[in-house]
């Protein structure tokens, strides 16, 4: 098994792409629906307690088994539409934004990267501390706003 190259706790150790990240409950918790709020799932991250379970058991054991909200709920009415957009899986595009995000943290401890502000794009970004290369892009993702949840 990988060595952990993230961790911020022990509630949910995974692994993707090679990789294995071990993370407390609010830490996954929070990148788990801020992730749900980047690919439009949902319009902000002001979930509820049994929304947010809802939404990080959907990413950390790919199903809801038996939902908690009104949210959880609408996954599961939904499903055969919300799972896959295009050819694009919701699962792995939670997991792959969690990942994401625990990958470029660690590499900004690490010294291997550093947070800059591109004014061209009015958000942060990633650069490179060496000045070897230009200020780091990330990679765009599929949307679910056409099925967003609303409460």
């Amino acid at each position: 098994m990988p060595e952990v190259n993230y961790t911020s706790g022990e509630d949910y150790v995974v692994e993707f792409l090679g990789y294995r990240f071990a993370f407390s409950s609010i830490d996954f918790q929070e990148r788990v629906t801020a992730a749900a709020v980047r690919l439009g799932l949902i319009e902000t991250s002001d979930l509820d307690e049994d929304e947010t379970a809802d939404l990080v058991e959907l990413a950390a054991d790919g199903r809801i088994e038996e939902p908690r909200s009104g949210f959880g709920r609408y996954l599961m009415r939904h499903w055969e539409r919300i799972s896959l957009i295009g050819q694009e899986s919701l699962v792995y595009w939670l997991r792959k934004l969690v990942f994401r995000g625990a990958w470029l943290d660690h590499r900004v401890k690490e010294g291997l990267l550093e947070v800059a502000w591109d004014d061209e794009a009015a958000d942060f970004g990633y650069r490179d501390p060496r000045g070897d290369r230009a200020l780091l892009e990330l990679a765009p993702v599929p949307s679910w706003r056409e099925v967003q949840f609303k409460r």
